[in-house]
């Protein structure tokens, strides 16, 4: 499995080739916990000078946004660099900042006219909904009228066929093309016939003016938007298709982003912190040249890691077998079989995920306890099916001093349900409430619930009644993965996926059952 999951990709062209440089690439300069959100976040010219010198290895251009937060020295140290920017004016509902945003822009403009190739007056601001479009038409028209460099303004593709007032204000169009994020998004191999055919039409309903792409990519981590699958390898195949495509077309794109910007989490979950050419930690990039490109470049670790996850799962089930003289039947072993196969082949992925979705100590709790809980109940559950012992319910764990298992490996093995019960509820009703920046919890909870699942079905209790707190969760879950799979579509994988086992861990609690204490 890890063989083909690792298999690298072949491309026409290498999404970043030093002797073919990109023609411009949006940079955000905020490292570890620098956001744009504290007004207190200032960027040093030593950090901008370093990032902006490894880029200058690969564009010819930067495209920035604001001017706050240290922005305001990129034109200088740009131009020490070698490199052309875009310069952004930030424009929102508040009037006063607004004001500073345009004067800053255009003094800029005027001290380096030979560095700053144009000036982008607002970005998506009617998008949000924070400006009108005759006052931003005003704005763009006062900018133009005190510099001498072209004047744009940039939105998604679909609000300049909105508000087509703001074409006639501008120098050029600037437009966003972003096939994941789009309605209904694009598969990553359709991505630049997307970009192609959305230009085409721009070009239609807009002649006479040149049209910027300026804003286009594909993350690499985060969760799928029916078809559209984050990842490395789908990043770089639609980069590289879409510079193919820009250079045999002959039109300007500007690629989002330079370095991954972990703050946009905030707003976009996993997703938004992932669109950059370089990671944000290490600032390294991610598809160096003539390097193979894959999804899992430390394959070989992580499946050593599954293997030695399966081998001692059996290891487990013999050691609980010694201590009990008994032969148990062929269906308990075939179940440790499929625990640790299952448990082995995902434990990488598990482990990827939650590094690259763990944001903030509510997040590393959260997908910590959950991988955890996905390496101890492949453990315990191999234990517990050798032993003949049925899988503890809540009431046993957490009930009454008459109700309660004195064993402590079922004590543990109800604390593993319990985190993986409770964890599962908590992001199949997220997925319910507030869907689109959730991330699909397949990996680890399918490593955590079909061990639950086989000790269910072969050790099941034969008396008892059914526990309330059980038969909730299962009603739960099994309507959030009925809605969770309607709402995400049918070209979700991870969506299936995830809601198969929100109702194959709705089927196990169902099972419980509580023995009655007597009078």
């Amino acid at each position: 499995m890890w063989w083909w999951l690792a298999t690298p990709i072949s491309l026409t062209r290498a999404p970043i080739d030093p002797n073919a440089k990109l023609m411009c690439v949006s940079y955000a300069p905020f490292r570890d916990d620098q956001t744009p959100f504290s007004p207190t976040t200032y960027v040093s010219a030593e950090q901008i000078s370093a990032d902006l010198a490894q880029l200058a290895k690969i564009s010819n251009c930067v495209r920035t946004y604001s001017i706050d937060n240290g922005l305001d020295q990129v034109p200088e140290l740009a131009t020490k660099a070698g490199l052309k920017v875009i310069q952004g004016i930030w424009l929102s509902s508040n009037r006063r900042k607004n004001s500073v945003q345009v004067a800053t822009g255009i003094r800029l403009a005027k001290e380096y006219p030979s560095t700053i190739t144009a000036l982008v007056v607002g970005n998506e601001v009617l998008l949000r909904g924070e400006m009108t479009q005759s006052d931003l038409a005003a704005t763009i028209r006062s900018v133009k009228a005190q510099v001498t460099v072209p004047v744009t303004y940039a939105d998604v593709w679909e609000f300049w066929l909105r508000y087509r007032e703001i074409y006639d204000a501008v120098d050029f169009i600037t437009i966003h093309i972003l096939p994941y994020w789009e309605d209904f998004p694009i598969r990553a191999k359709y991505a630049a016939a997307h970009v192609s055919a959305i230009r085409h039409r721009m070009e239609v309903a807009f002649p006479g003016k040149e049209i910027l792409v300026g804003e286009t990519g594909w993350p690499s981590a985060g969760r799928m938007r029916a078809a559209a699958l984050p990842s490395r390898t789908n990043q770089a195949r639609v980069v590289s298709e879409i510079l193919d495509l820009a250079k045999r077309e002959n039109f300007r794109v500007n690629l989002i982003e330079a370095y991954d910007q972990p703050w946009k989490r905030q707003l976009e979950g996993t997703v938004g912190g992932y669109w950059g050419l370089f990671d944000s930690v290490h600032r390294a990039l991610k598809y160096p040249p003539d390097i193979a490109i894959g999804n899992y470049p430390r394959w070989k670790l992580q499946m050593a890691g599954g293997m030695a996850l399966a081998f001692l799962v059996f290891v487990v089930a013999w050691l609980a077998l010694r201590r009990r003289p008994w032969t148990p039947r062929i269906a308990s072993w075939i179940a440790v079989g499929i625990s640790a196969t299952t448990a082995g082949a995902l434990l990488g992925i598990a482990v990827d995920k939650m590094l690259y979705e763990s944001y903030g100590l509510g997040g590393w709790l959260l997908w910590g306890f959950l991988l955890a809980a996905g390496i101890a109940s492949p453990l315990f559950g191999a234990h517990a099916l050798m032993s003949g012992r049925s899988l503890p319910t809540f009431l046993e764990l957490l009930g009454p001093s008459d109700y309660r298992d004195r064993s402590w490996i079922a004590v543990i093995l109800g604390l593993v349900l319990v985190v993986a019960t409770v964890i599962g509820a908590d992001t199949a009703i997220g997925l319910v409430f507030d869907p689109r920046y959730r991330d699909f919890p397949f990996a680890a909870l399918t490593m955590a619930v079909v061990p639950f699942a086989a000790l269910s079905l072969i050790n099941r209790p034969k008396v008892g009644y059914r526990p309330i707190s059980e038969a909730v969760f299962a009603g739960l879950l099994v309507m959030a993965a009925v809605y969770t799979g309607c709402n995400e579509g049918s070209d979700n994988w991870q969506s299936l996926w995830t809601c198969g086992i929100y109702v194959l861990l709705a089927a196990t609690l169902w099972r419980a059952r509580a023995a009655q204490i007597p009078e």
